[in-house]
């Protein structure tokens, strides 16, 4: 079986519930400062999650609105203003501590640390986001938990394409099948499959029920051992919390079963 190198961190959905909790507040306060009656509940934002890149949501969904700007040119600079501004929002959201990391993520970073096992972001999600919910829970070094962290701004196509797990395996030097992407969604899955990096699946609240295809494993969540496909053995020497160990039984066992569809 070839060692476990390293463990690529999606953002989103997969460290915290952002996107329902942060992103989506932070949309809608910007759009009540720049005096539009436009209103994205937890059902209709879901729904736009389909589309990848906070801007592209904003142009998507202007298509429904009346009070958009008729020219292209026009939506284009008001969706970049209010992206913007959602961003500083969602900074300050994240800030005041609202937004929590999703039990077992802590834990097992911590694992990672402690076998020297690297660690790296691969994001569409921008820098600034990043930042500020990571400074809050890792502290203002929190970069050095990381080899790679690979944002929205230093790659061109967002996921499903695999354009970001491409940067990051080449800033770590090491090959897609020596590391193990933990994603919560099926773009990001695709994104990372695409390079043939096993996945994790960590549902998140907006794709607890979507169809996932080729994932190494699909579960709940890092914070339990239970309920996963595979299944994990029972009586390891963590039953908390899914570990390393964990993580390189299905990597040992991915040779003897196909990967997992599930919906």
């Amino acid at each position: 079986m070839p060692m476990l190198k390293a463990l690529l961190w999606d953002v989103d959905g997969t460290l915290a519930e952002t996107e329902r909790d942060g992103h989506r507040v932070a949309f809608n306060a910007a759009f009540e400062a720049r005096g539009l009656p436009w209103h994205w509940d937890e059902a209709h934002y879901g729904s736009l999650l389909r589309i990848t890149g906070g801007r592209e949501r904003i142009l998507y969904d202007m298509n429904r609105r009346e009070a958009s700007p008729t020219s292209a040119g026009d939506r284009e600079a008001l969706a970049r203003a209010l992206h913007e501004r959602k961003n500083e929002l969602y900074g300050e959201v994240v800030r005041s501590g609202a937004i929590p990391l999703r039990e077992g993520v802590a834990t097992l970073m911590q694992e990672c640390r402690a076998r020297n096992v690297r660690m790296a972001i691969a994001t569409t999600t921008s820098r600034a986001n990043v930042d500020a919910l990571l400074r809050v829970h890792l502290g203002d070094r929190w970069s050095e938990w990381f080899a790679a962290v690979v944002c929205g701004e230093d790659v061109q196509r967002k996921k499903p394409d695999p354009e970001v797990y491409l940067r990051a395996l080449e800033v770590l030097d090491v090959q897609s099948y020596e590391a193990v992407a933990i994603e919560d969604s099926p773009n990001g899955a695709a994104a990372a499959l695409a390079l043939d990096i096993p996945v994790l699946v960590t549902r998140s609240a907006y794709f607890a029920d979507s169809a996932v295809q080729g994932a190494l494993a699909v579960g709940p969540g890092l914070d339990r051992r239970n309920d996963w496909r595979p299944a994990l053995p029972q009586g390891a020497a963590n039953d908390e919390s899914v570990s390393l160990e964990d993580v390189e039984y299905w990597l040992q066992a991915v040779d003897a079963e196909a990967p997992v569809s599930a919906t």
